[in-house]
C-alpha cells in the first residue's frame, strides 16, 4: 500500500495521516494557542490592559485610524452599537445556524420601547412625565424593560416559526422586520409616523455650565471627549457583559446543543437533543441582545424614525457576522468594525466629485463575493473544540484495529 508525503506528514490512499508531521499553523491559530495556554488569572492580566487600550482609542485618535470626514468618537460609538448587534445575531446565525434576515426588527422594538416610554412626542410617555423614575435615569430604567419586551417578542415570533428551516425561516424573519418597520411608519397616533420621536431620554450625567445637558447629550460635540466617546464607553461595557454571558452559554450544554443543531439538526434530534427548545433559546437570547442594542441606539441619537430600520440595515448586520466569521464572537466584532469604519474612512476620499463612502453597498457586495470564493468561513472562522483530539484518537485506535484485522498467517 503506497503512501504519499505531504506537508503534514505521510498519508494513506484514504487521506488519513499515518505518520503525522508538523501541523500547519497560521497567525490566528498561533494566537489562539498562546491564549488558551495561559491560566485564567494571566488571561485577565493580559486582557484588562488590552481592553483599556481599546477604550482610549477615541481619545487618543491614532492618525492611521482617525476619520477625517467625520468625528472619530461618533464612529467608535456606532461601532460599539454594531458590535453588540453582531454578537446577538451571531448567537442566532453563527451558533444555532438559524438564518435571520429580519434582525433589524428586534433592534427596532428595543429602540421604540425606550422612545415610547421617554419621548415627549409619545402618548405612552409615563417614565418621565408622571415621575415613575427619575428623569436623569429614565434611559437606564428603560433598558431592562426594552430587553424584556424584545425577548418576549422573540419568544412570540419563534414559537410558531422555528418549526421552519432554511429559506422558509429566512423569509419569515425578513417579513417580521418589514412588519415592524411598517407598523412604526403607519401607527401615527403612537409612533408619530415618519416624523419620528424626538427628545428621547439619556443619562443626565456631568451637567455643568459648558455642558448644561450633560456629557451624554447629542449637543456635547466639542472637545476630544464628546458624547460619542461617552457612548462608546457605555457600549463597550455592554459588549463585555454580553460576551461574558454568551461565552458561558457556549461552554455549557446549551452551546453544545447549538453546535449540534447547526451542524445537523436531524442527527442532533435523533441523539436526543430537544432541538426546538434550544433553537427557541437562541432566538430569544439573540432578540434580547438586539433589543439592548436598539435601546443603546435610541439613547445615543435621541431621535428615531422608521427609515433607520429598513432591510438594508438588517443586511449590514448579517454582513458583519459573515465577514468576521460565523460562530466566532471576537471575529464578528471585527466584522462590525469593518462595516462601520471603512465607509466613514472613505467619506473623506472623493473620486470624480463623489465620496467613496456613498458606494459602501457596492464595496460590501464585492467584498462578500470575494470572501465567499476564497474564504467562505469568514476572516476569523470559529475553531470548534469538539474535534480537538480527533487526530490523536485516530492514531491511537488505527494501529489496534489494524492488528485485530491481521490473520494468524500474516502474523507468522
Amino acid at each position: 500500500m503506497s503512501t504519499t508525503d505531504t506537508s503534514t506528514g505521510r498519508r494513506d490512499p484514504d487521506g488519513f495521516p499515518t505518520e503525522p508531521g508538523p501541523p500547519r499553523r497560521g497567525v490566528g491559530d498561533a494566537i489562539r494557542g498562546w491564549w488558551n495556554g495561559l491560566a485564567r488569572p494571566m488571561q485577565w492580566l493580559v486582557g484588562v490592559p488590552l481592553i483599556a487600550l481599546i477604550a482610549i482609542l477615541p481619545v487618543w485618535r491614532p492618525p492611521l485610524l482617525d476619520t477625517p470626514g467625520t468625528d472619530f468618537g461618533g464612529v467608535m460609538a456606532q461601532f460599539a452599537m454594531y458590535a453588540l448587534i453582531a454578537v446577538g445575531l451571531n448567537v442566532v446565525v453563527g451558533q444555532a445556524g438559524l438564518l435571520d434576515l429580519g434582525y433589524v426588527g428586534f433592534y427596532a422594538v428595543g429602540a421604540y420601547t425606550v422612545a415610547l416610554l421617554t419621548s415627549p412626542n409619545s402618548p405612552w410617555n409615563k417614565m418621565t412625565a408622571d415621575g415613575f423614575f427619575s428623569t436623569d435615569w429614565a434611559w437606564l430604567s428603560c433598558l431592562p424593560i426594552a430587553v424584556a419586551i424584545t425577548a418576549f417578542t422573540g419568544l412570540i415570533l419563534g414559537t410558531p416559526t422555528l418549526r421552519l428551516r432554511g429559506d422558509y425561516l429566512a423569509i419569515v424573519t425578513l417579513g417580521f422586520g418589514e412588519i415592524v418597520r411598517l407598523l412604526a411608519d403607519n401607527l401615527t397616533d403612537v409612533t408619530n409616523g415618519g416624523q419620528g420621536l424626538a427628545e428621547i431620554a439619556y443619562p443626565r450625567i456631568g451637567v455643568s455650565e459648558d455642558k448644561p445637558f450633560g456629557v451624554f447629550s447629542a449637543g456635547n460635540s466639542a472637545g476630544d471627549i464628546n458624547s460619542g466617546v461617552w457612548w462608546y464607553w457605555v457600549g463597550m461595557v455592554l459588549v463585555i457583559a454580553v460576551l461574558l454571558i454568551v461565552g458561558n452559554l457556549e461552554r455549557s450544554r446549551v452551546g453544545r446543543a447549538w453546535v449540534a443543531i447547526r451542524e445537523d439538526e436531524d442527527a442532533a434530534e435523533i441523539m436526543g437533543v430537544p432541538t426546538f427548545k434550544f433553537k427557541l433559546w437562541a432566538f430569544t437570547i439573540g432578540a434580547s441582545i438586539g433589543g439592548l442594542s436598539g435601546a443603546l441606539y435610541a439613547g445615543q441619537v435621541q431621535f428615531i424614525n422608521p427609515t433607520g430600520f429598513n432591510v438594508i440595515n438588517s443586511m449590514l448586520f448579517l454582513c458583519a457576522v459573515v465577514i468576521g466569521g460565523q460562530g466566532n464572537k471576537l471575529g464578528v466584532i471585527v466584522g462590525a468594525f469593518i462595516i462601520v469604519y471603512l465607509p466613514n474612512r472613505a467619506m473623506s476620499i472623493e473620486v470624480g466629485g463623489q465620496s467613496l463612502g456613498d458606494y459602501k453597498y457596492l464595496f460590501f457586495g464585492l467584498a462578500l463575493v470575494v470572501l465567499m470564493i476564497f474564504r467562505p468561513q469568514g476572516l476569523f472562522p470559529a475553531r470548534q473544540k469538539l474535534l480537538t483530539y480527533g487526530r490523536q484518537v485516530y492514531q491511537a485506535v488505527r494501529p489496534s484495529a489494524a492488528a485485530d484485522a491481521t490473520t494468524p498467517a500474516d502474523r507468522r
